[in-house]
């Protein structure tokens, strides 16, 4: 695998070639994804559930986010590395430039913010700034006391043309890449066609162009709950390795999500 860049997502898509995208905090883990050829890694604020033992992610900060960065960019080298933008780190944009930029000096590519249409000032300011960034729809987990909980979201007619609307907007401020997470197929299914960039899916069907899960749930070492979107592949392969090269074809192919895994 060559050393991934934006274009190359952009490409997958008009190619309809779909891609994987995996979790990553560490990197001891960061090495084996790259051996994998997984092309795009998020250093995510999941790291406050999964490393830190929390029961949401809204106790990460940036400087936790900056700290894992430089762990997974020290060995990986090929993947495009995306740094997730912790709870209130970009409430403004003057803050997000600040907070984004020390993502950007600790490893990442770019930047993953969550939210709606709020955003679209905040993601025009980092662009122009040279700072890539990845919106983030749907179910966003940093919300989740506005949502009270985990919910699917989209589900009924105006929530879904809310959804599609943010996707629209948060595309023209000049997002490149787009999150969604936890809503119906159908409605996914609908925002990859409608947008140009690629669109990665969690929860939200096959249809869009990747898909992404949190390390821990693929290799089945997560505690408590497990999402119904989660699959094991560490269970049916002997090796670390040869689960996430599994995960990676598997998405490549469109054999996952299945059935099982989609709302």
């Amino acid at each position: 695998m060559k050393a991934q860049s934006i274009t190359n997502f952009i490409k997958f898509k008009q190619n309809n070639q779909k891609f994987a995208t995996v979790t990553c905090y560490d990197s001891s883990f960061s090495q084996i994804i790259e051996q994998a050829e997984i092309p795009l890694i998020l250093i995510g604020d999941s790291l406050g559930m999964v490393v830190q033992g929390k029961s949401n992610t809204l106790s990460v900060t940036v400087d936790d986010i900056s700290y894992h960065t430089k762990c997974v960019a020290a060995t990986n080298h090929k993947s495009l590395l995306m740094a997730d933008m912790p709870f209130m780190s970009y409430q403004n944009p003057k803050d997000a430039c600040f907070n984004a930029a020390k993502l950007i000096q600790s490893g990442a590519h770019m930047v993953k913010l969550e939210g709606g249409i709020w955003l679209k000032d905040t993601i025009s300011m980092l662009t122009e700034r040279a700072i890539p960034v990845c919106a983030h729809i749907g179910l966003t987990p940093q919300s989740v006391n506005i949502f009270g909980g985990f919910k699917i979201q989209g589900k009924t007619n105006e929530d879904a043309d809310r959804i599609i609307n943010e996707a629209l907007t948060l595309q023209n401020a000049g997002a490149q890449l787009l999150v969604i997470e936890c809503v119906p197929e159908n409605l996914a299914t609908e925002v990859t066609k409608l947008l140009d960039i690629p669109v990665i899916g969690i929860g939200a069907g096959k249809n869009t162009d990747g898909q992404i899960l949190v390390l821990h749930d693929i290799l089945g070492i997560s505690s408590g709950y497990i999402p119904k979107f989660a699959q094991n592949f560490l269970e049916r392969e002997n090796s670390i390795l040869d689960a996430l090269k599994s995960y990676k074809k598997s998405v490549e192919l469109g054999l996952f999500p299945s059935k099982e895994h989609i709302f």
